[in-house]
């Protein structure tokens, strides 16, 4: 079974950025599809990105595209969610999940991380 552990979280102001990391722990780490989620105060978790088990294939909200990039380094069982440009709309704790397909409802992941928060200033 493989662990994941976020890392990365912080403060920073508007227009900054920040890089999470996802470490996985397991020898399946790479065949697996990686995602974030974020969840803010009194609202629903709400996917952000995936990528596939190779990094060849990747899918972003809306609300996150052309500003996040998503990567993955499977030979160091990590991948990476490198956030510009960031708003204060962005402020959530990060999940990063594990499964099987590059899915992005929350509920079709069975691996989860335990977050990392980030939070922006106006």
């Amino acid at each position: 079974q493989v662990q994941l552990v976020e890392s990365g979280g912080g403060l920073v102001q508007a227009g900054g950025s920040l890089r999470l990391s996802c470490a996985a722990s397991g020898r399946t780490f790479s065949s697996y599809a990686v995602a974030w989620f974020r969840q803010a105060p009194g609202k629903e978790r709400e996917f952000v990105s995936v990528i596939n088990w190779n990094g060849a294939l990747t899918y972003y909200a809306d609300s996150v595209k052309g500003r996040f990039i998503i990567s993955r380094d499977n030979a160091k069982n990590t991948v990476y969610l490198q956030m510009n440009s960031l708003k204060p709309e962005d402020t959530a704790v990060y999940y990063c999940a594990g499964g099987s397909h590059s899915y992005t409802t929350h509920a079709r992941y069975d691996v989860w991380g335990q977050g990392t928060q980030v939070t922006v200033s106006s």
